[in-house]
């Protein structure tokens, strides 16, 4: 199934609304944007993420991207995200989308 300009801008909108100091996960923002699968996020973000807070949205693990683990940690920590060994201490940092509970 192709994804949508509205899902595109769904996620987009998501995205950007995740404060700084806090992190969101590619499952968590599929899920509040009713996506099937958090792969569409990813494939969002490589397309068209660079004017977002890409930094914020993270693996499930806590992980950040391979290529992007120097970078994406240090934005992180300079806005006060707590990561520990490479990782971001999730239960700390994880940011909860208003609508996801209802979901």
């Amino acid at each position: 199934m192709a994804t949508t300009d509205a899902q595109v801008e769904q996620v987009r909108a998501l995205v950007a609304s995740i404060p700084a100091g806090r992190v969101a996960t590619y499952g968590d923002i599929a899920m509040a944007a009713g996506l099937s699968t958090p792969r569409t996020v990813g494939w969002i973000m490589r397309t068209d993420a660079a004017d977002l807070p890409w930094h914020r949205v993270i693996g499930a693990g806590g992980k950040p991207a391979a290529h992007l683990a120097h970078r994406q940690l240090r934005l992180l920590v300079e806005e006060g995200v707590p990561v520990r060994d490479g990782r971001v201490d999730l239960p700390a940092a994880r940011f909860r989308f208003p609508d996801a509970a209802a979901r």
